[in-house]
């Protein structure tokens, strides 16, 4: 089954993954940061420019680097599935990305995020996140 689990928890969950996607849109690494357990790990394996990283702060600063090359970024995330077992989740989410280039020239990029998120505090977090690309356009 995609869904499962308590309404609330996967409430929870996709507003993590819309405070994700908002944050990139308004380039904020602070409310972006917060969607990160402090001790997650993001990885990007069709970009070895930026190679997987773990904890928080590190996940933030490669961020930043990263959002250099995608001025006027727009980030739209759509779940796919939200499997909860207590106090973790495993989520699928896809997402579609708009920005100019350094050249002007339009990208229109779509990917999936396979993810595992967390519970501490009340609150959902991610733990792992893998993203890999699923069309480019433009190549």
């Amino acid at each position: 089954m995609a869904y499962n689990g308590a309404l609330e928890d996967r409430i929870a969950i996709r507003e993590l993954l819309e405070t994700y996607a908002d944050a990139v849109c308004r380039v904020d690494p602070n409310d972006w940061g917060s969607t990160w357990a402090e001790d997650g790990t993001w990885e990007m394996p069709d970009y070895p420019e930026f190679p997987k990283t773990t904890g928080r702060t590190k996940i933030v600063d490669m961020w930043k680097a990263a959002m250099a090359h995608y001025p006027g970024i727009i980030f739209v995330a759509t779940p796919g599935s939200i499997e909860i077992n207590g106090d973790r989740a495993t989520v699928r989410s896809y997402t579609s990305e708009t920005f100019d280039d350094a050249k002007g020239v339009t990208n229109r990029h779509r990917g999936r995020y396979d993810d595992v998120c967390v519970k501490r505090g009340g609150k959902w977090y991610f733990l792992t996140r893998v993203f890999r690309n699923l069309h480019r356009d433009p190549k």
